[in-house]
């Protein structure tokens, strides 16, 4: 799974996000329009923040969207991400029902709130509850993302 334009450094990163399950698909293949953000991942500007019940969401869709063979790329990618220190494991310890709407689109949200990340990289609408909750995690399409975190200045 490394290539070329990944260079991988086991430095912290600044900036801590989750990714909702609609997009770590997304992030694989070369003509991926969101490929930035894997490569960002693997070289160290931006860190992962995840949890076991995020890590099987990931896993049960990437197989229910693409097959298994995609499910066990991503989880490859993941488990790669992980060694090199770029995907740190949060344990949530409160359950805040942000997204009543779905409780799978919660868990990303507990996640981001206990990780204190930027953001939650997503395409779901239903996220936008963030927006007035009072808290620092705010959803962010994947092309915003790339625009202000990712984009050279």
């Amino acid at each position: 799974m490394p290539n070329a334009d990944w260079n991988c450094t086991a430095a912290r990163a600044g900036v801590i996000v989750c990714i909702d399950t609609n997009s770590p698909v997304q992030l694989f293949g070369k003509k991926s329009r969101f490929r930035a953000i894997a490569v960002a991942l693997m070289g160290g500007q931006i860190e992962l923040a995840g949890s076991t019940a995020i890590l099987l969401e990931y896993e049960e869709v990437a197989a229910a969207m693409h097959g298994p063979v995609s499910a066990r790329e991503v989880m490859n990618f993941l488990d790669l991400a992980t060694a090199f220190g770029f995907v740190r494991h949060f344990t949530p310890q409160f359950h805040f029902r942000i997204i009543t709407a779905d409780l799978d689109d919660d868990i990303f949200a507990d996640c981001a709130i206990a990780a204190d990340a930027e953001s939650i990289i997503t395409e779901d609408r239903r996220f936008q509850a963030l927006r007035n909750a009072g808290y620092k995690p705010q959803p962010i399409p994947p092309e915003e993302f790339i625009r202000q975190f990712l984009s050279p200045s």
